[in-house]
């Protein structure tokens, strides 16, 4: 008893368990439970190669365009108050302006949904889709949140294959293979998060026919666009809006290096106007009513970030990433336990497998990382987290003495572990 007031017999809240396992299977979940390993005692600093945040290194700082453009915006108190729930009309029309200039045809403002970084755009999509008895259909391996938001959602997810063996093209006769009548989308990332691929034209062309003999919409995850370094140019996927709708995700954090600035988008590829007729504008519109907007300012900003960034600034990123890309697949090649089946061209990422075979006191990708971060102070995500089991994915968007370095830490790290001939 206290304050003379007795305790109830039973207390009535407690924790939501959807959310505490949604959470525990995200990458920034994973790799909570992998730096918890890391050796406080060794005194060499830390490569971090798990997480796409390039954004503390010198050869990634964004640039003072940009920066001018978010401190004008503030200093012209003309972005002090609350933003309309789906965006503030010059930054939708900017982000119009942006997207068209690769499309057959114009977007408007109003297609154009300003959101908290990619990841609203990711969670508003998921919860317009969920009704009892649906499913969507995910890459594998892919970027874990959409599982987290579809479970907490009470979304069915199915997994088609990337193959690693055509540059981690779609599987497309195990997207057919997997839909159903109740199958209302599925998600391509391009460029790939975790594979670094980049689909060809003809490809997502397919995937759009794929998408339309199925009676489904595409949802095109797009947040690495024209990070590309390689053979196959970045192609959005709503140039085949044509043939099947697609809601495209996207936003400023990866090609302007700024993902704590949080400023995405959601669009509507969608010429025929489909997603109009079958209710999901009107429920995006309610989605976005009840959740929280993008800072005001940094709606004002874009326009000018969007449309005066000089090109130079982008081909200096791109630069880095492919010296970057080159290391991470030479250097993997030193290194007999891992492979990486490809050379990535695009995004910030390499899946790398594992051949636990030739180590020894190594149980899985899980007991590599943690025992790679408590030996050797290198953080790498393994690769159960995006869905293969025994594989690793490795972010190269740092700097390239330092991939360098951890490349070195992975080798030793190998020799101290490698089976005894």
């Amino acid at each position: 008893m206290e304050n003379g007031v007795p305790p109830p017999q039973r207390w009535r809240f407690e924790g939501n368990d959807r959310l505490t396992r949604a959470g525990a299977v995200t990458v920034r979940g994973v790799l909570n439970v992998v730096m918890e390993n890391l050796d406080g005692n060794d005194t060499r600093p830390v490569i971090h190669l798990g997480q796409g945040d390039p954004s503390a290194f010198p050869s990634f700082r964004t640039t003072h365009f940009a920066e001018d453009a978010v401190c004008a915006a503030v200093r012209s108190a003309q972005f002090n108050g609350y933003s309309s729930t789906v965006g503030i009309p010059s930054a939708r029309s900017a982000v119009a302006q942006y997207l068209s200039k690769e499309l057959p045809y114009k977007l408007s403002a109003d297609d154009v949904f300003l959101t908290i970084g990619c990841a609203q755009a990711l969670e508003a999509v998921v919860t317009v889709l969920a009704r009892p008895g649906v499913n969507i259909l995910l890459p594998r391996p892919g970027f874990p949140f959409y599982e987290a938001r579809a479970s907490f959602s009470s979304l069915e997810v199915r997994h088609f294959d990337l193959v690693p063996e055509k540059d981690w093209e779609v599987d497309l006769a195990s997207v057919e293979a997997l839909a159903d009548e109740n199958t209302v989308a599925m998600v391509i990332i391009n460029p790939g998060n975790p594979c670094g691929n980049v689909f060809k034209y003809e490809h997502l062309k397919k995937v759009a026919e794929t998408a339309k003999n199925l009676g489904i919409l595409v949802i095109a995850d797009e947040v690495y666009d024209h990070l590309t370094f390689g053979s196959n140019p970045f192609v959005p996927m709503g140039v085949f809006a044509s043939i099947a709708p697609i809601i495209t995700l996207g936003s400023i954090s990866k090609r302007w290096v700024v993902p704590g600035w949080k400023l995405g988008w959601l669009v509507l590829n969608d010429p025929d106007r489909i997603l109009t007729k079958q209710g999901i504008v009107d429920s995006i519109v309610g989605f976005l009513n009840i959740t929280s907007d993008p800072a005001t300012f940094m709606q004002g900003a874009a326009p000018q970030i969007l449309e005066n960034t000089p090109s130079d600034f982008f081909q200096k990123i791109i630069s880095t990433l492919r010296e970057c890309a080159d290391i991470c697949y030479e250097q993997s090649k030193e290194i007999p336990c891992i492979t990486c089946p490809s050379k990535p061209e695009g995004s910030m990422f390499a899946m790398i497998k594992l051949n636990l075979s030739l180590l020894e006191g190594i149980t899985d990708d899980l007991d590599f990382c943690c025992k790679l971060a408590k030996e050797e102070s290198i953080v790498v995500l393994p690769g159960f987290a995006v869905g293969l089991k025994n594989w690793l994915r490795v972010t190269f968007a740092t700097e390239p003495s330092s991939l360098d370095d951890g490349f070195l830490r992975i080798k030793t790290f190998y020799q101290r572990h490698a089976k005894k001939q």
